[in-house]
């Protein structure tokens, strides 16, 4: 799709996006028990077991019925509210086939709880108000065993218990005072700057900012004796998705492609839930108007690529079904989380959001080059081709100083709207593209997980980020835990590598200074944009510039190398069924050896839809701790490398 296109796209009226949800409802409901108490999607069966998936699929699909049903105030949804009444029935009833998975019997039923939770107390006269008393006694006592329970992941999983504990509460359950306290201690612990929110005590930013720790706080808020318990902490919350906002909405393609980064990406559209929750929470930075196009994108973007499918489905993938995007736990119905990006419908038609002027993202409005402190990233957004670009400098679902993997989908260099992270098994053992890596004898390529991040910051017109990494080799575990982070196992140390990255517009320019070398290191290998397509994409190699091209709507998409200051050679390597975006992707290169004597090499890493500039016009050097940086398209600047790093090296 050409930018052109996305700028007319028109924005879906109310009426669509009930439609929508009345289709993705049609489609799973096909697929309910006898007593509706599982929706089992077709497909592999998940890592927790079929039970597991039947639950996931009432519980995920219960959100957006429940969006639904407020949405229209229980008015001509009845066929709805019957089904998931029928369904509740079934699932708490000890005796039936399809019961549901107990919270005590497994883990997974403590985060579909919340959804039946939020949506019990979204419904309330819907669906609580017409269970019979037997019924509601049962409901009681299954979510009565998450009370006092600690083993809790230390993640955004402490939200699935604050709400289940307020809606007991409100219907007369057990509940436990310390427990929302305590969960409540822990959000606030994860919290960082610039209203980011790590999920966990790792450096874990991604989706689950905005889509968990951002989404429950909000919706929570306005659950049926909230307020008593909340301490008067909602204007923070809702101050903290205000200044989280202003950056999420810069994350989001001109072609409503959200960032292909971080865990859970089969969501999908959930990438549009914390822009509806700003929209409930009535945030004042961040018209209305810009937030209903932001989801409104994010959703379309999916729909149109073939998100839910032809049989009105959502299946394991990104585009289409790519299993291998999934977690090891995910099962066909996980996808369904993705319905929390139509939290929207729940807000009547007579709500402002549906009538607010338009107003455009940041990509469509012009460039937009900003850093998140909190993740360690440069953010450039381009609004001739639509493609944001995000270089990371602190994120890797790790934390400083650990010696585990490189996780594909968080501690690459860069990600972006355009590309995605290869994430086939070998991509998690050999670092590959964009990365800074040492290679052995072997072929086996370094990691640099619990790297150190030193800065982020715009320079005039130039975002500039840095880190060092210990370098390191591993010889994986024999048992994985397929969760997101990085592998385990045995390591080595390959050397140690400063990187400093100066980026605007389409264009990074990488500075990387080896400062210890391991015995073993032969190679030093940087690699660029990954691109994938069905089809090999068309690429070429001299001795100084490698390029990869694919078409991209009515013009193409390129991603190149340039080797500019320092010694080494330009390669493409290709892998096989190792993206969700093609089954060829081509990443190029540069590659020197890497006891060379001690220099900066300089790169010039670019990922350009519009044929920005001219990358052979491209120049540095780097003196006496400057580089003077001649951009594509002859803008010169100049940058303190000093600044990153009380001792950066000057070249020899």
């Amino acid at each position: 799709m050409s930018t052109a296109q996305v700028a007319t796209r028109t924005d879906w009226t109310r009426d669509q996006w009930t439609a929508h949800a009345d289709r993705l409802l049609a489609g799973a409901r096909r697929w309910a028990s006898p007593g509706h108490g599982r929706i089992t999607p077709p497909g592999a069966e998940g890592g927790y077991g079929n039970a597991v998936d039947g639950l996931e699929g009432f519980a995920r699909t219960f959100l957006l019925a429940g969006f639904r049903i407020a949405g229209e105030r229980g008015q001509g949804v009845d066929d709805l509210i019957d089904f998931y009444v029928k369904g509740i029935a079934t699932g708490v009833d000890p005796d039936a086939t399809d019961r549901w998975v107990r919270p005590e019997e497994h883990a997974q039923a403590k985060v579909e709880a919340a959804s039946l939770a939020v949506i019990l107390d979204m419904t309330r006269p819907w669906i609580w108000d017409r269970l019979d008393a037997r019924t509601q006694e049962r409901v009681i006592g299954y979510l009565t065993a998450i009370v006092g329970d600690t083993t809790y992941p230390r993640n955004n999983w402490l939200w699935f218990r604050i709400v289940v504990e307020t809606f007991l509460r409100s219907v007369g359950g057990p509940w436990s005072a310390q427990d929302i306290a305590d969960d409540l201690g822990r959000h606030d612990s994860y919290v960082r700057a610039d209203g980011w929110i790590a999920d966990g005590d790792e450096r874990s930013f991604d989706h689950y900012t905005g889509w968990a720790l951002h989404f429950y706080p909000i919706l929570w808020s306005r659950m049926q004796g909230a307020a008593d318990l909340s301490g008067g902490r909602t204007p923070n919350d809702v101050a903290a998705l205000d200044r989280y906002l202003r950056d999420a909405v810069a994350l989001i393609g001109a072609d409503g492609s959200p960032l292909i980064q971080g865990r859970s990406l089969i969501y999908r559209f959930a990438a549009a839930a914390p822009f509806w929750a700003g929209v409930l929470a009535d945030v004042p930075s961040t018209p209305a108007g810009e937030l209903r196009r932001a989801a409104n994108l994010v959703v379309a973007h999916f729909d149109e690529i073939g998100a839910p499918d032809a049989q009105d489905l959502l299946t394991m993938g990104w585009h289409g079904e790519w299993r291998r995007l999934a977690q090891s736990y995910s099962g066909p119905a996980s996808p369904y989380w993705a319905t929390k990006g139509m939290l929207g419908i729940s807000l009547p038609a007579d709500h402002p959001v549906w009538t607010a002027p338009t107003a455009p993202l940041p990509v469509e409005a012009g460039d937009d080059l900003r850093v998140v402190r909190a993740a360690g990233w440069l953010i450039s957004g381009t609004q001739t081709d639509g493609i944001v670009r995000v270089v990371n400098h602190g994120t890797d679902h790790s934390v400083p100083g650990s010696s585990v993997g490189d996780s594909p989908i968080y501690t690459r260099l860069g990600y972006s709207t355009a590309t995605a992270p290869l994430h086939d098994g070998r991509a998690w053992r050999e670092p590959l593209e964009q990365t800074v890596a040492l290679v052995d004898d072997g072929g086996r390529a370094s990691h640099r997980a619990g790297m150190e991040l030193i800065d982020t910051r715009i320079d005039g017109e130039v975002a500039v980020g840095a880190s060092v990494a210990d370098a390191h080799w591993i010889e994986p575990a024999t048992v994985q835990n397929r969760h997101g982070s990085g592998i385990t196992g045995d390591t080595t140390p390959a050397g140690r590598i400063l990187t400093i990255s100066l980026v605007r517009g389409p264009w990074e320019v990488r500075l990387v200074h080896v400062e210890a070398v391991g015995s073993a290191a032969r190679t030093l290998r940087i690699g660029g944009w990954p691109l994938a397509a069905d089809v090999a994409p068309a690429v070429s190699a001299d001795a100084s510039t490698a390029r990869a091209v694919i078409p991209r709507g009515a013009g193409r998409l390129e991603s190149s190398v340039r080797l500019l200051a320092g010694s080494g050679t330009a390669a493409i390597i290709e892998r096989d069924d190792a993206s969700p975006l093609g089954s060829v992707a081509s990443v190029p290169v540069i590659e020197r050896d890497a006891r060379a004597a001690d220099e900066w090499t300089a790169v010039l890493v670019t990922l350009d839809g519009a044929g920005t500039g001219d990358v052979e016009r491209a120049s540095v050097a780097v003196q006496g701790g400057q580089a003077a940086v001649t951009w594509p398209d002859g803008v010169a600047t100049t940058h303190d490398l000093t600044l990153f790093r009380s001792a950066t090296p000057t070249d020899r």
